[in-house]
């Protein structure tokens, strides 16, 4: 009877180690699920940074991302060097035929904010589309300018050189910025026009959105423009910018959200995602410088293929779930049907 029992918790005692064994060797399997790499725009970056941890706890694909500057995202996706790239500006079509039977899928949207470094103007600056033009071309050169005065006449303006700070890199916020100065200033769009790299007048470059930010943080006088989560991150203070409807707005969730319910029911092309200035009937909170944020990926991704449409659609549907803290509205549902109809183009095949 003894050695019955001594067997018997001999035999339990082997099966508890093959069993545990069993738990340690199929424990790694999550980490052979797959990967991808990624690269390209700052600005949905810290929404991207949220995904990769929840992307794979969720679906054990593990997501390296670089912010590189939209630029280099559309560079290395069209070289093939990355899985997918991402930008902040859609591609032209010229970029589109080099890419090669790429798609381009929006998957963020936010507003772009205008932070500044004004110390003890007492309250919160507001600025126009046509004012912040001027200050970019230079024709604007103090804080204490009469067209930012008359904006602001409750606030103690300092006698104090603006210094305007702008990405140095290919950028997509510099395409969504530029863009909106287009709409709103004549002399802009003739002088400068709009890209995801321009010839800024004046003012002083940086690399990507943390380098605006830094040179914003420690330069007395500068302003730039970053998306709203950069400016959360830094505690900046960003200027309320004048709407169609003549309401002084952040881009808030509000704000953004009024900027895109003027969208068709039905989104067909990206043409249709253009939702700079929008028109007053947006509403009276509609921020003007919102926009999408796009990924660019091959129809044809060979083995890559299922892991990229477990992630886009993923990151177009659960992933939205972690944008509103950092200022990101969750994409409306036409954008997101239309990101379904483009993520379902993603094969494995001719690779």
């Amino acid at each position: 009877m003894k050695k019955a029992l001594t067997l018997a918790v001999a035999l339990v005692g082997v099966v508890a180690i093959a069993f545990v064994a069993g738990r340690a060797e199929a424990s790694p399997a999550k980490q052979t699920a797959g990967s991808l790499v990624g690269t390209g725009a700052t600005f949905p970056y810290p929404l991207i940074s949220k995904w990769i941890p929840a992307v794979d706890n969720a679906l054990g694909i593990r997501i390296t991302y670089s912010p590189t500057g939209s630029g280099a995202g559309i560079a290395q996706i069209t070289a093939r060097t990355v899985d997918f790239g991402a930008s902040d500006a859609p591609l032209s079509q010229d970029q589109l035929s080099a890419c090669n039977s790429c798609v381009v899928i929006p998957w963020a949207l936010a507003g772009m904010s205008v932070p500044y470094n004004v110390p003890g103007i007492g309250g919160r600056l507001k600025l126009s589309g046509s004012v912040l033009a001027n200050i970019f071309l230079g024709t604007i050169t103090n804080w204490n300018a009469p067209a930012i005065k008359a904006l602001n006449p409750k606030l103690n303006l300092p006698d104090l050189k603006i210094t305007p700070v702008y990405r140095s890199d290919g950028s997509g916020s510099t395409y969504a910025f530029t863009n909106y100065l287009s709409e709103v200033s004549p002399q802009w769009k003739d002088k400068v026009g709009f890209n995801t790299s321009v010839n800024f007048p004046v003012g002083t470059g940086a690399r990507g959105s943390s380098g605006v930010a830094g040179v914003v943080k420690s330069t007395e006088g500068a302003l730039t423009y970053v998306d709203a989560a950069y400016s959360i991150q830094n505690k900046f203070q960003f200027a309320l910018i004048r709407n169609r409807a003549g309401t002084f707005t952040t881009p808030g969730m509000r704000g953004v959200t009024q900027a895109v319910s003027q969208l068709p029911k039905r989104i067909t092309n990206l043409s249709q995602l253009k939702i700079v200035d929008p028109p007053k009937s947006a509403g009276k909170l509609a921020y003007p410088i919102s926009t999408f944020t796009y990924v660019i990926v091959p129809t044809k991704s060979g083995d890559k293929a299922a892991d990229l449409r477990k992630f886009l659609y993923w990151a177009v549907t659960q992933g939205q779930r972690f944008g509103p803290p950092l200022y990101f509205v969750p994409l409306p549902a036409q954008v997101q049907g239309f990101a379904y109809r483009e993520i379902k183009k993603v094969q494995s095949q001719g690779t």
